[in-house]
């Protein structure tokens, strides 16, 4: 009789998601302590900016403890992942409609690496909660 266990948790991939949960947590403080700026860049389709800021705040900070709790890895990673991807569009919005956080205009040099690394946080939030192994190691090894 085999027993199907994940393999062994490395050092890499435990270091990958507590800096992962604490990127999320103080993001999701800032979410509810300081909205503007999020409010601001929010795409005009969106109903409800102000509530859906607070509620994006929440959804992070609880991705992020989720990260840290063994039972609700998986699930938080997934959470995280969609996230991500869900607030694309804003970032998208913040870059095309050139919008002024606190009076500064933010360049493409912020812009274009912003946009393009989306992926690999969606890619990072995936991995650091064991949801996957690629390209480290093969799913099919599992």
């Amino acid at each position: 009789m085999t027993i199907d266990r994940a393999p062994p948790e490395g050092r890499g991939r435990r270091i990958a998601r507590m800096v992962l949960a604490a990127a999320y947590g103080l993001a999701g403080v800032a979410h509810l302590t300081r909205p503007g700026g999020f409010v601001a860049i929010t795409p005009d389709w969106v109903p409800a900016p102000e509530l859906v800021v607070a509620l994006t705040g929440a959804a992070e900070i609880a991705g992020a403890a989720g990260l840290m709790l063994p039972p609700l890895r998986k699930a938080a990673g997934i959470g995280l992942a969609l996230y991500a991807l869900c607030v694309w569009p804003a970032n998208f919005h913040h870059a095309l409609s050139d919008i002024a956080l606190g009076g500064v205009h933010l360049s493409w040099w912020y812009h274009g690496p912003r946009l393009a690394l989306q992926p690999v946080i969606i890619w990072w939030a995936l991995w650091a909660s064991g949801t996957m192994n690629w390209p480290f190691q093969s799913d099919s090894s599992r």
